[in-house]
């Protein structure tokens, strides 16, 4: 008998439930084991972010100008486009509803001194800062696209992104549960959880209809290039967005994304070129979600914030991502530098986001996926008969 898998959406959400249990019994001695765990485990993480930038963004980068034709640019910017446009639609429509819906400063009333605390920690500085390893990434992203002769070098960029990829899906990954577990075992104990998991409930319907009126939003727009009903052209990529919430993968979703493309009109050339690339940069439901996430904890713990802040927040946040698909959560990990960096998310609110990240990671996916479509159909005017 084959043994039974449970795959990471489950086990994160089985995790919650038992830290929320836990915390109600657990004799404090045995909760500060979990937290010493938690406080090597975060060490680790963050000595990792600056690497997961440099090993996602340098690569993707230079694999975008070594193959610099008209039509991968043109692909490139308009899904970086519309990227930044579902960043900034989130960042409008959670300014507008999350204060109705959420208290602000609701958390900063708890009282401070009930958190457990570690045994001890290890520490482990980052060989790069974050904002250091995204120059590095551009500077030798741009430089290697240049470079007639560099592929020595790019491959040794590609197999640092294996190493990455490894890390995080043979150390990261399985270890994540257990983090998280430690992560709701605090906040129960320090009295925050119940306000966290009221609020963020609320907003994952938010996030549900914003992710739907973005779709629609997208498609209005490819219908304006080719001239057909955007409502039936959604209508046709729906195969691909219910694979995508029960793969939660954008490149086991491919084949289907491909298909449905192509009976959308998308020339066979133009399709297989685009829906693959797009799978790696088109980012809109990631992006969706970290925003709308960052935003309600940020109001519910009382933080400053204005609209510089997020705007720049976002336009990195564009470019961290690229290539991070390509690992379970990866979207999520290459952006917890910069919301620490930028936003100033605590250890932490970087474990909170990356749970409830994976909570919603069907939908995000999802999104991505379907609006691979709306891209392909307006490349597709301008270079299908090319």
């Amino acid at each position: 008998m084959k043994p039974i898998r449970v795959n990471l959406l489950v086990k994160i959400l089985i995790a919650m439930g038992l830290g929320v249990a836990a915390g109600s019994f657990f004799p404090e001695w045995a909760g500060r084991i979990f937290m010493t765990f938690n406080a090597i485990f975060s060490q680790f993480l963050g000595f990792l972010i600056p690497l997961i930038i440099l090993g996602f963004v340098a690569p993707a980068i230079a694999d975008i100008g070594k193959n610099a034709g008209k039509m991968l640019v043109w692909t490139a910017l308009i899904a970086y486009a519309a990227t930044l446009m579902s960043g900034f639609l989130s960042y409008a429509v959670g300014e507008s509803v999350f204060p109705h819906l959420i208290s602000p400063g609701s958390l900063g009333d708890v009282a401070e001194g009930h958190d457990l605390l570690p045994y001890f920690t290890i520490e482990m500085p980052p060989l790069l800062g974050v904002m250091t390893a995204l120059v590095t990434a551009f500077t030798v992203g741009i430089c290697l696209s240049r470079m007639e002769k560099a592929e020595t070098l790019k491959r040794g960029f590609d197999e640092f992104r294996t190493i990455v990829e490894m890390t995080i899906s043979g150390a990261i990954i399985p270890l994540l549960p257990l983090y998280i577990f430690g992560i709701f075992l605090n906040m129960t104990v320090s009295g925050q959880v119940v306000g966290i998991l009221t609020a963020f409930a609320k907003i994952i319907g938010v996030i549900f209809a914003l992710h739907i009126g973005l779709l629609i939003l997208q498609y209005c727009i490819s219908a304006l290039f080719v001239k057909r009903n955007p409502f039936k052209l959604l209508w046709t990529m729906m195969p691909a967005y219910f694979t995508a919430l029960g793969t939660q993968s954008s490149a086991a979703t491919i084949p289907v994304t491909l298909k449905q493309a192509i009976k959308m009109g998308v020339s066979e050339d133009v399709a297989g070129f685009v829906i693959p690339l797009c799978a790696t940069i088109h980012m809109s439901g990631s992006v969706m979600k970290i925003v709308c996430c960052a935003l309600a904890l940020m109001i519910m713990q009382g933080h400053a914030y204005d609209f510089s802040m997020m705007a720049g927040f976002i336009c990195m946040l564009g470019v961290s991502i690229v290539a991070a698909p390509g690992v379970p959560g990866g979207a999520i990990m290459a952006s917890l530098g910069i919301l620490g960096s930028i936003l100033g998310f605590s250890e932490s609110d970087q474990a909170l986001m990356i749970a409830l990240y994976i909570a919603m990671d069907s939908f995000g996916t999802a999104c991505n996926v379907t609006g691979d479509g709306f891209i392909a159909l307006i490349i597709d005017k301008f270079f299908g008969k090319k």
